[in-house]
């Protein structure tokens, strides 16, 4: 039988070690690696190359759906499988979007989460059968691979929304500039860009767009600069 290798992103160890312990009760399914944050996540499945990765969608440092997106463009094998607790439309079109193979609501059963690892390694999509009956007939379509966040006819670019989720998540100017390697002038700009082409004035408004298009998950304290 072809074991399946299976990465596990969630920022909550409690769920990983959970999520583990079902798991590595399947006969055909080896846990490779967890992951507590979103650009760990990456970094990992660049080196364990798992076939499928389990991916929530509120990560810290980075989303979710952005890592998804990063992880389809440097490791186009893995497949990533969306577990999250949240099921409405928006998150599902996002992660699909970024090019996320499935997506399942964090009630699923250990045999729903099984199976839907299974086919989605087989190339195949996996929905919660709620969020399936929703998209029956619906518009969405493969991901377009482009690295953009796109949101009532808004687009953001990778870096962009990187930026963002920092903002969002009350880091001031100089320390997201350390954590991407970038100056603290070009952060000034992406932010006073984000501003003008989201047309929101504030930090504020900054977070609460992030929270509105899952970015982050819930509001955070807000440092002002």
């Amino acid at each position: 039988m072809e074991r399946i290798r299976v990465l596990l992103a969630d920022d909550h160890m409690i769920v990983r070690e959970g999520l583990r312990a079902l798991l590595e009760a399947e006969g055909d399914i080896d846990v490779v690696g967890e992951a507590q944050t979103g650009r760990q996540a990456v970094q990992l499945t660049q080196r364990l190359r798992p076939d499928v990765v389990i991916m929530d969608v509120a990560m810290p440092l980075l989303n979710g759906l952005e890592a998804t997106r990063r992880i389809r463009k440097v490791v186009p094998a893995a497949k990533v499988l969306i577990l999250s607790a949240h099921g409405d439309d928006m998150y599902v079109e996002q992660a699909t979007l970024a090019g996320a193979a499935g997506y399942l609501i964090k009630q699923t059963s250990a045999d729903l989460l099984a199976r839907a690892i299974r086919e989605v390694r087989k190339g195949n999509t996996f929905f919660s059968p709620f969020i399936a009956h929703r998209l029956h007939g619906s518009s969405l379509k493969s991901p377009n691979g482009r690295g953009a966040i796109k949101k009532k006819g808004t687009v953001l670019t990778s870096r962009e929304a990187e930026v963002l989720q920092l903002i969002a998540e009350g880091k001031a100017n100089k320390q997201v500039a350390a954590s991407l390697g970038i100056s603290i002038k070009t952060v000034e700009k992406h932010r006073q860009h984000l501003m003008s082409k989201l047309d929101l004035h504030d930090t504020a408004g900054l977070t609460r767009y992030a929270i509105a298009t899952g970015i982050i998950e819930s509001p955070v304290q807000i440092t002002i600069i």
